[in-house]
């Protein structure tokens, strides 16, 4: 149990902590030391102060010798503490990301951030923060594909070519075709999702099956015809196409 601590305060003193507990906008850690001190000063004993103060009995005691060390400064400043994890040298960040960039060892397909801290002898932690800091996501992958076909060029060509100079007198379009779409009804449309929030659905929706979209772009107008059908056959395509053939204006091949 500690005993005996006496505080003697300056008038000075005084009059600058009661400022500070009277002051509606002092911080409350400050209004608390500054209670701890002035009870202290005005004899009270420990367990008293802690009932003011509304604090432990260590923080009493912490409190009382800050001051006793360091005076007023001492209670309305906070003694700065190193970081509990030193950071990492320069030389770690760049040696993760060449490791990350090359081929990973053994039969693994690609790096995981356990495999590169262990590689790397660095924490999970940091893997994954030098990794965001440089915008590396090793588990994404990309896919593309190459056709074998040795007049593949040659037919981009010409069809790119009709996308950027159609024929004159001529309707370019681009036509594609999605099935299994669900067919819901809704009495209303619902909210997007957003921070804190997730989407929203009406109970009453109703589901009427799947359908299928057909729709040509006209690349020139930017226009879509497009047209919704129960079924996914060669019959409904050629109903679709004739629809087109409808819509395009005559005398347009």
């Amino acid at each position: 149990m500690r005993t005996g601590v006496t505080v003697h305060l300056s008038p000075t003193d005084r009059k600058r902590l009661q400022a500070t507990v009277d002051d509606r906008n002092s911080l409350q850690k400050h209004v608390w030391r500054a209670r701890i001190v002035l009870g202290t000063a005005g004899g009270l004993g420990t367990a008293a102060i802690m009932r003011m103060a509304g604090v432990s009995k260590t923080a009493v005691w912490r409190w009382q010798a800050r001051f006793m060390d360091e005076g007023v400064e001492g209670l309305l400043r906070d003694k700065t503490r190193p970081p509990g994890t030193p950071r990492l040298p320069e030389d770690v960040a760049d040696r993760v990301v060449a490791l990350t960039l090359g081929e990973p060892p053994g039969e693994t397909t690609h790096w995981t951030g356990r495999l590169m801290a262990k590689v790397a002898g660095v924490g999970l932690t940091s893997v994954q923060r030098i990794w965001k800091a440089h915008g590396l996501a090793p588990h994404s992958i990309r896919t593309f594909k190459l056709s074998n076909d040795p007049k593949f060029a040659a037919k981009v060509r010409d069809i790119v070519g009709l996308y950027v100079d159609p024929p004159a007198h001529a309707v370019v379009l681009s036509v594609d075709e999605k099935s299994q779409i669900q067919a819901l009804d809704r009495t209303q449309p619902g909210l997007p999702m957003k921070k804190g929030r997730a989407g929203t659905m009406t109970h009453d929706y109703k589901r009427h099956g799947t359908t299928t979209l057909f729709a040509a772009f006209d690349v020139l107008e930017g226009k879509v015809i497009g047209r919704c059908m129960q079924r996914h056959r060669h019959q409904e395509f050629i109903r679709f196409l004739n629809a087109v053939e409808r819509e395009v204006p005559a005398g347009k091949t």
